[in-house]
């Protein structure tokens, strides 16, 4: 009877040691085991036959059709001495990531053909003259003098190439030389006019003030055509760079920030999405660039000069329409930001799509993703998140406003024509860089329900977190070719360091408890494969 007890202790105590090893040990010594990376770096060899992290409801995500360039000896010891006499932003784009070569684009794979786009610009540009002939016939029937404006169309515009340049995976490509040209020529071409948005416009001036989501407003926006007929959306300055968001401000009626908009692309560039369209800083007279172009009798109703002299305009809308509520020159310089138009709707459909992990706008309510840890395992099983790759892009997205403190993505939108594949644009950023003294850990509720990302987001956010090319420093050398440098506070930029470990700790914390084939998902396929194909 004794040597049958010692047996049953021998084989619980057995048991118990065992579990502790395999489920808690285990874990802990095979980081240490793989060498000084966090985890893994395996080579991108799994062939063909690629899934979502293992659920057998995504199919293969075919992302690209970029060619891979091998990364393993370059990865921790970064590349040869030719980049050591670069920049850290210059060593960034130098690395073998950021030169992923992809083929040449067919038709069916750029947005517009030139021949279409150039008719349908020569049209606008026809209705435009148009306009401003009897427009400034009514002007002088009754004796009002009409600025005039020496303009012309150019069909090598930077905007039209910028336009031209748009494909299935990206707003444009890494050296397109017509992006760095939008950003000149949008921050000094002279404005032609100026006008409200599409969307200020529908509200024809009436607010609905029972709504929490008040579209228009605090974040006034203008309309500013250009000399050359390129388009850019205006939004003035709010708030100064050191101030922070109150505490008590709901996410959906926060300021929004010019310098957000300018920081979201730099930003966008750097993590190699190329999904915002091109913002530069600039500085607006708002009598010569406003006032004086706009043909719009609402927007000149506006405009009022302070007590200090200064000449300021307040949105159309009846909940702010009050002279608190409005933006001044200094007397009439104003700083704010010009985001680059994106070619017309009737040209280029697009459609808007509500975000599967859209917040409640509403003081008290609660969206089931908020509630429900399980929650994108029913997102999973849900057209278009069933396959492809627009789950994915979604989590790139989560990451990207994590990274910027945007608690605000309602919606996203995709061009039609690339239907089901194509990527998701990453609009309207100005509620980003609200707080820096804070980590909105919610906006990742994507990347750690899902436990999945592309392997391509996921090393480029690694090499961002090494100190040869550390996020905060390339963002800081990149916007200072801003002419409204500096664009961030330097808390703002510390805080994209730190935000960006908990980008990695999260992936990591889903590869433990899944493994790397299941999180980490192939999204870049190499074509040159030992039987030629």
């Amino acid at each position: 009877m004794m040597r049958r007890d010692r047996l049953l202790l021998v084989v619980t105590l057995g048991a118990v040691f065992t579990a502790d090893f395999y489920f808690i040990l285990l874990p802990k010594l095979r980081p240490r085991q793989q060498g000084p990376g966090e985890h893994c770096l395996c080579p991108l060899s799994r062939g063909p036959n690629l899934t979502l992290g293992g659920y057998s409801a995504v199919d293969t995500p075919w992302l690209s059709n970029a060619s891979f360039v091998d990364l393993q000896a370059t990865w921790f010891e970064g590349l040869d001495d030719s980049t050591e006499g670069l920049s850290k932003l210059g060593r960034l784009f130098a690395h073998p990531l950021y030169n992923i070569h992809t083929p040449e684009l067919g038709a069916e794979e750029k947005l517009l053909q030139p021949e279409d786009l150039m008719g349908y610009y020569r049209r606008k540009v026809s209705r435009w003259e148009r306009h401003m002939k009897l427009y400034s016939e009514a002007a002088a029937a009754v004796n009002v003098t009409v600025p005039e404006h020496q303009v012309s169309f150019d069909p090598e515009a930077s905007w039209l190439k910028f336009h031209l340049g748009i494909n299935r995976y990206a707003l444009y490509s890494r050296d397109d030389p017509a992006v760095t040209r939008l950003l000149r020529d949008m921050q000094a071409t002279a404005v032609i006019s100026a006008d409200y948005t599409q969307d200020e416009k529908a509200l024809k001036g009436s607010c609905d003030c029972t709504q929490v989501v008040k579209p228009s407003g605090h974040h006034l926006k203008l309309a500013l055509k250009l000399q050359n007929f390129g388009k850019a959306m205006f939004k003035p300055m709010r708030q100064q760079r050191d101030q922070e968001t109150p505490d008590d401000f709901f996410y959906f009626v926060d300021f929004q920030r010019h310098n957000a908009e300018i920081a979201a692309f730099h930003l966008d560039r750097i993590l190699d999405f190329r999904r915002v369209p091109p913002v530069v800083g600039r500085l607006v007279n708002v009598t010569g660039d406003i006032l004086l172009t706009t043909h719009n009798e609402d927007l000149k109703s506006v405009f009022f000069t302070s007590p200090a002299n200064n000449t300021c305009f307040f949105a159309k809308c009846l909940y702010v329409c009050k002279t608190e509520y409005a933006v001044c020159g200094s007397p009439d310089l104003l700083e704010g930001s010009m985001s680059a138009y994106l070619p017309g709707l009737s040209i280029a459909p697009r459609i808007s799509i509500p975000n599967p992990w859209i917040r409640s706008y509403s003081f008290t309510g609660r969206e089931e993703w908020e509630v429900n840890p399980f929650y994108c395992d029913n997102i999973k099983q849900l057209y278009p998140y069933n396959s492809g790759n627009r789950l994915l892009n979604i989590i790139d997205m989560a990451i990207f406003d994590f990274l910027i403190g945007n608690m605000d993505r309602h919606h996203y939108e995709i061009f039609t024509k690339f239907g089901d594949e194509g990527f998701l644009l990453h609009f309207d950023n100005a509620r980003g860089f609200g707080k820096h003294s804070r980590d909105e850990i919610s906006i990742l509720a994507p990347l750690s329900q899902c436990c999945i990302i592309k392997r391509s987001t996921w090393l480029r956010l690694r090499l961002l977190s090494q100190d040869r090319y550390r996020l905060s420093d390339v963002m800081r050398e990149s916007l200072g070719g801003d002419t409204l440098r500096p664009v961030l506070a330097e808390p703002h930029l510390q805080a994209l360091d730190r935000r960006l470990q908990r980008v990695l700790k999260s992936v990591h914390r889903c590869v433990r408890r899944l493994g790397e084939a299941q999180v980490i998902t192939t999204d870049f396929i190499d074509t040159h494969e030992p039987d030629g194909r």
